[in-house]
């Protein structure tokens, strides 16, 4: 049996984070090491309690989308925010989040983001995607050539310039000159957009 997805919880709702532990506690596919309401007990926490997930909330005792760049050199984000506001959730993406939670759907999304990230995905929700996706180029998948086929199945799935780069054997640097090009055919301005073009052309989900 795999054994569960290890979570932290970061929020400093307290109403809110104990109804999440509730819900999350009656899930076997997780379970929840340790807790916290303040963004800056976070950097000790992750060193001395090792997690798969932390779940974050985007407006604590600050907001800590500034937090989110050095947290994800540890750990995969899943962000949790009242905010519905869709520069918010790209923000938090562009950082190195890998999902957007509204807190008004956790109930009904929350588990299907912490799976999505756990098998190496970007989650984001349905509203975002469409009027993010609606924003993107009609497919041109025939422009890019193998080898950049296989760095957006890489970088889609969420990894870093320097963990594709290890999957595919090439330098860092190769990989980044693969994606200013696939950038430049597919008329995509970023890794967000990158994420969800290769959804809606199946080649961002999954583990080969």
């Amino acid at each position: 049996m795999q054994r569960p997805i290890r979570l932290i919880v970061a929020d400093d709702h307290l109403l809110f984070r104990q109804g999440l532990k509730s819900l999350l506690r009656s899930e076997p596919e997780v379970t929840i090491v340790d807790e916290t309401n303040r963004a800056d007990d976070l950097p000790a926490l992750l060193e001395h309690c090792p997690c798969d997930l932390l779940l974050l909330d985007l407006q604590m005792e600050r907001n800590t989308l500034a937090d989110i760049e050095s947290l994800v050199q540890r750990v995969p984000i899943v962000v949790l925010t009242a905010s519905e506001v869709p520069a918010d959730a790209v923000a938090a993406i562009r950082k190195g989040a890998r999902a957007v939670v509204f807190k008004r759907f956790a109930v009904e999304t929350l588990m299907e983001a912490i799976r999505t990230v756990a098998s190496g995905n970007v989650w984001l929700p349905a509203s975002l995607q469409t009027q993010m996706a609606a924003q993107l180029r009609r497919p041109a998948m025939n422009a890019l050539s193998p080898r950049e086929e296989e760095v957006v199945r890489h970088v889609a799935r969420g990894m870093r310039n320097a963990e594709a780069a290890k999957a595919l054997a090439i330098s860092e640097q190769t990989v980044k000159t693969h994606l200013n090009s696939i950038f430049r055919k597919l008329g995509i301005r970023d890794r967000v957009e990158l994420a969800l073009y290769a959804r809606r052309v199946g080649l961002g989900s999954g583990r080969e």
